[in-house]
C-alpha cells in the first residue's frame, strides 16, 4: 500500500508517494488554479508512471492521502475572499480599523494606513454588553439584532463574523446571534469569536474570526470539490489536510474552521526538517529554508520541536492581517524562483515580491512570460539543463530568458550574465535577511543549527546563504523539491484548544485554572473519541500557558510539566519553566517579578505511522563521482567555467562532489559553487559544505 502527500503551491504542485518498504517517488507539475485537481492529476501521473501504474491504480492502492494548499493564504493576500460582514458590540465598530501593531519605519509617510480586513462599511453594531467578569451589563436587544440581520440579507453578504465584547467570559449573546442567523439567513456561513479564538485581545479575536468566516465559502467549495474529484478518480480511504499547526485534520473539521488551512503547506517544511536532521544525526536544532516558485519560507526547529507563534501576519508585518491563532512560526518573503527582478525609482535593482507564478511563469518556461525572474537568471547562468527541466517534461527557452534580462542589463550597463548573477545574489540577501529575523533577532545563533534546504529552487543559492550565516551543517534532502509534501509524510494529527484566564503567580487561582484545564482536556478527549479506539492508543496530551512577567506586553509559550496545578510547589515549577523559556529567548530573566498567566492551551497529538526511510543498497567504494556531461556555467565576477554535471541518479552514498559542479535531480538542481562541496549520505541526501 502507498501513502500520498500533495502540496499545491502558487507555482507548482508537488506529490510524494511512499511505500511500505521506505521507497518514495516524487511527481511535480504546474499548479492549475482554475481547477486544482487538473495539476494534481498530472503530478500524480508523473509519480504513477515511475511506479509502473496509472493514476487510478495508484489511488486505488493508497491507504492515506494528505493534502496541503496555499489556496487560503493566496485568497487572503489577493483579497479574493467572500463578502463578509462583521457584527460587533454597539460602540466598538473600529476594532479592525484601529488594529494592533506598529510601523517598521515611523518616519515613512509614503504608505497609506492599512485598510481593515473587513471594510468599515461592512461592520454592524449589535446592542448588548457583557462585562469582563461575564455578567450582563446590557441585555441582548433581539429586535435590533433582527433588524441588523435583515440589512445583511439585503446586501447579499456571503459570510458573517461575530465578535462581541467579552464573549470569551460569557458567550450567551454570541450564541443567541447564531440562533438568529440560522433562522433568518439559513445557509450563510458564520464564525463565532468565542469558538474560533477564545483569548483576550479584541483585535486578534476579531481578526481571526473575520478571516475564518471569509474563507468558509471558498474553502468549503475547494475541499468538498477536491474530495469529490479524488473519489471519482478511485480513491476510497481517509483524506487528511495539513494545518497551520504543523499537523493534520480531517476534511470535515477544516470545512468548519478553514482558518487552520492558512499556510498549511509551508507549515509542513519544519516537520520535514525535524525528520531529516534526526535521520542524518545533525542535532535537534534546524533552520528550514523552503524556496518555492513564489515565496521563500523560513522556519525553526528547536530541541526537536516546532516553534509556534500567534503573530502570523499575512500581507506584511503590521500592515497586513493578523492570523491570531497558534501556528507554526513561518516567515515568508517574495524571493522564490518566479520572483520578478525590477528597477525601482531610485535606480536600484529589486527582486520580488511580485511573482510570475505558474501562468505565464518565468520567461524561460516558454509560456509567454516576458519579465525577468530568479529562474531566468539561473537559466542564463547555465545552472539549469534546458533540455531536461522537470525530469525532461519541460524544455527551457534560454533565448527568452536572455531577452527578459536584457533591459535590466542595459539599464545597469552590465552583461546579461553579470545581471543574472546580481539577481541571484540579491535574492540570496533577501533570504538571509528573513533568516536573521527569525534567528538572530530572536536570540538564536544560526551557527548552532543545521540548515535544511527545500523547494524546487533551494539548490541554486543555499551554499552562499550558509556561508554568510556561518551554518556549518547543511543538508539538502533527496526530496528537497517537494519538502512540504515530504513533511506531510511525517505529520501527526494535531488539535489545540485555548481558553483565557488571567492569574498571577503570587495570587494564583488554583480552582479556576484547574477548571479551565479540565474543560480544555474534555474538549480534546471528545474529539479523540471520534477518531476511534486505535487512535486513543497513539494519543498524547500536552498543556501550555501563555505567560509574561507582570507589566510586560507580550507572552511566551511555556510548557506545563503537569495537567493540573495542585499546590504552591506546582506554581513554583510553572514559574521556573517560564524563567527558562524567557532566558532562552531573551538571554535574561527577572526572578524577582511575578509571572502573569494569560491564556491556557491543551494540545492533542495522535501519532500516525511514519514511513520507513531506507538507506541506499549500494555505496561508493572510493571511486570518483561519475560525470554525466560538461556545461558552461557563469559564477561571480563574470567567470565562465566548463562545469562538470552530475546526475543525481548516478551518485551513491559516499560520493564526494567538489565545486564548481552541478548536481541534477529530476525536480531540482544543486549548484556547488567553486570552493564548496557536497557529499551523498547513506540515505541519499546531500550534506553540503562551503569550506
Amino acid at each position: 500500500m502507498y501513502r500520498i502527500s500533495v502540496d499545491t503551491g502558487g507555482t507548482f504542485t508537488d506529490v510524494v508517494v511512499t511505500d511500505s518498504s521506505g521507497g518514495y517517488t516524487i511527481g511535480k507539475a504546474l499548479t492549475t488554479h482554475a481547477r486544482i485537481f487538473d495539476g494534481m492529476r498530472e503530478a500524480l501521473g508523473v509519480a504513477a508512471e515511475q511506479l509502473g501504474l496509472g493514476v487510478e491504480a495508484l489511488l486505488g492502492a493508497t491507504d492515506l492521502f494528505i493534502y496541503g494548499t496555499t489556496r487560503a493564504t493566496n485568497a487572503i493576500v489577493t483579497q479574493r475572499v467572500a463578502k463578509t460582514a462583521l457584527l460587533v458590540t454597539e460602540g466598538f465598530p473600529d476594532i479592525l480599523v484601529l488594529r494592533e501593531g506598529g510601523k517598521l519605519n515611523p518616519h515613512d509617510f509614503s504608505r497609506d494606513y492599512p485598510e481593515p480586513y473587513v471594510p468599515r462599511r461592512y461592520t454592524f453594531e449589535v446592542r448588548e454588553r457583557i462585562r469582563a467578569d461575564g455578567s450582563v451589563s446590557r441585555d441582548f436587544d433581539e429586535a435590533q439584532a433582527r433588524e441588523v440581520i435583515g440589512q445583511l440579507a439585503r446586501h447579499d453578504f456571503e459570510a458573517i463574523a461575530v465578535c462581541l465584547l467579552w464573549s470569551i467570559a460569557n458567550p450567551a449573546h454570541e450564541q443567541r446571534l447564531a440562533a438568529l442567523l440560522d433562522e433568518l439567513l439559513p445557509g450563510v456561513p458564520y464564525t463565532l469569536s468565542h469558538r474560533i479564538l477564545p483569548v483576550i485581545r479584541e483585535y486578534r479575536r476579531a481578526s481571526a474570526t473575520s478571516i475564518d468566516a471569509s474563507l468558509k465559502p471558498l474553502m468549503q467549495q475547494h475541499l468538498s470539490g477536491l474530495e469529490r474529484d479524488l473519489r471519482a478518480a478511485g480513491y476510497a480511504n481517509d483524506i487528511l489536510v495539513s494545518t497551520t499547526l504543523g499537523g493534520c485534520m480531517n476534511v470535515a473539521e477544516l470545512i468548519e474552521a478553514p482558518i487552520h488551512t492558512v499556510k498549511s503547506g509551508p507549515a509542513m517544511a519544519p516537520v520535514a526538517a525535524a525528520a531529516y536532521t534526526r535521520l542524518e544525526d545533525l542535532g535537534s536544532n534546524a533552520i528550514v529554508c523552503d524556496t518555492g516558485g513564489t515565496t521563500f519560507d523560513v522556519g525553526l526547529v528547536r530541541d526537536g520541536n516546532l516553534t509556534y507563534s500567534r503573530d502570523t501576519w499575512l500581507g506584511g508585518l503590521w500592515s497586513g492581517h493578523l492570523l491570531g491563532i497558534s501556528s507554526v512560526d513561518i516567515r515568508s518573503v517574495g524571493a522564490g524562483g518566479g520572483s520578478i527582478a525590477w528597477c525601482d525609482e531610485g535606480g536600484l535593482m529589486r527582486v520580488g515580491p511580485q511573482s510570475a507564478g505558474s501562468d505565464p511563469g518565468p520567461a524561460c518556461y516558454g509560456r509567454g512570460g516576458e519579465l525577468p525572474t530568479v529562474s531566468d537568471a539561473a537559466c542564463v547562468l547555465g545552472y539549469f539543463n534546458a533540455g531536461a527541466f522537470l525530469g525532461g517534461r519541460m524544455r527551457l527557452d534560454v533565448a527568452a530568458a536572455r531577452r527578459a534580462l536584457a533591459p535590466l542589463a542595459e539599464r545597469f550597463g552590465a552583461s546579461i550574465e553579470q545581471t543574472a548573477y546580481d539577481i541571484i545574489s540579491l535574492a540570496s540577501e533577501l533570504m538571509i535577511k528573513a533568516i536573521r529575523e527569525i534567528t538572530i533577532a530572536e536570540g538564536v545563533n544560526p551557527n548552532e543549527s543545521t540548515l535544511v534546504a527545500g523547494g524546487g529552487a533551494a539548490g541554486i543559492n543555499i551554499l552562499p546563504i550558509a556561508r554568510e550565516l556561518e551554518c556549518e551543517r547543511v543538508v539538502l534532502p533527496k526530496a528537497a523539491s517537494a519538502l512540504s509534501a515530504a513533511g506531510m509524510q511525517f505529520a501527526d494529527i494535531l488539535k489545540e484548544e485555548t481558553a483565557s484566564l488571567v492569574t498571577t503567580s503570587n495570587r494564583f487561582d488554583h480552582a479556576a485554572v484547574n477548571r479551565t484545564l479540565g474543560e480544555l482536556e474534555g474538549r480534546l478527549l471528545g474529539f479523540l473519541e471520534g477518531l476511534g479506539a486505535q487512535a486513543q492508543d497513539k494519543a498524547r496530551l500536552e498543556f501550555f500557558v501563555e505567560a509574561r512577567y507582570f507589566g510586560q506586553i507580550w507572552e511566551l509559550d511555556t510548557p506545563l510539566p503537569f495537567s493540573r496545578i495542585e499546590d504552591a510547589a506546582d506554581v513554583e515549577r510553572l514559574v521556573e519553566a517560564f524563567h527558562q523559556v524567557h532566558q532562552r529567548v531573551f538571554a535574561i530573566d527577572d526572578r524577582a517579578s511575578a509571572v502573569e498567566c494569560i491564556n491556557w492551551k491543551a494540545r492533542l497529538t495522535v501519532a500516525l505511522s511514519s514511513p520507513l526511510v531506507q538507506s541506499l543498497a549500494r555505496a561508493a567504494q572510493g571511486e570518483d563521482a561519475p560525470v554525466a556531461a560538461y556545461r558552461t556555467c557563469h559564477f561571480d565576477a563574470g567567470v565562465s567555467i566548463e562545469t562538470p554535471i552530475h546526475a543525481g541518479a548516478d551518485l551513491l552514498p559516499g560520493h564526494h562532489v567538489q565545486g564548481p559542479a552541478i548536481i541534477e535531480e529530476p525536480t531540482t538542481t544543486l549548484v556547488v559553487y567553486p570552493g564548496m562541496s557536497a557529499r551523498v549520505s547513506d540515505a541519499g541526501n546531500y550534506i553540503l559544505s562551503y569550506q
